[in-house]
């Protein structure tokens, strides 16, 4: 089994899906999907007198949207940075609680995040995206924020960092260019072809 640690506000993550469920088909592995809080920020904005160091961060957070922007649009995924970052803990706290295939859930909950800007931690949203999905999770938000929090110390116990993160073999992996020594993995050698 591997376990896929995933934010829905992350675009590592999100671009990282498509992939992740290819690698999963060629092995009919099943996937432990597992919640992950990340840090997401938005592009500084250029100051009158920028450091050195403030210009390195919002050249490369701008940089890396574009980058995320262009494999989106490779992939043929639709991804649109929203003008302010919203919260997805409570669509995190499903994530946990789902005792079915939560792969609907997953994709409504990306493109309502990243094609609509929809709010992951509104009761109204969630509520909306379990019926949309089937996924049969009930909407307690106490209930599905505690589930969070306790997938995140699991998480945190075992060094998760970051999302995409991919546990498999008591390895861990962050971000999906990782795939292919995943793909090593799951063949039966440890490292990654020369």
């Amino acid at each position: 089994m591997l376990s896929v640690y995933i934010d829905f506000k992350s675009p590592a993550a999100y671009l990282a899906l498509s992939p992740t469920l290819a690698l999963a088909e060629r092995f009919d592995l099943r996937i432990d999907w597992r919640p992950f809080r990340t840090v997401e920020r938005d592009v500084p904005k250029l100051g009158k007198e920028e450091t050195v160091g403030e210009s390195h961060r919002r050249v490369r957070a701008a940089a890396l949207r574009w980058q995320s922007t262009k494999y989106a649009k490779r992939q043929g995924i639709e991804l649109n940075y929203p003008a302010h970052l919203g919260g997805t803990d409570l669509a995190l706290g499903v994530l946990a609680s789902a005792e079915k295939d939560p792969l609907s859930f997953i994709r409504a909950a990306f493109s309502a995040y990243w094609t609509e800007h929809l709010d992951l931690d509104d009761p109204a949203t969630v509520a909306h995206l379990i019926d949309l999905s089937g996924i049969g999770v009930r909407l307690d938000e106490e209930e599905l924020r505690a589930r969070l929090d306790e997938s995140l110390e699991v998480a945190d116990e075992i060094g998760i960092v970051g999302a995409p993160a991919y546990y498999i073999a008591d390895q861990i992996f962050v971000g999906r260019e990782h795939l292919p020594w995943i793909d090593e993995i799951l063949r039966g050698t440890d490292a990654p072809s020369r």
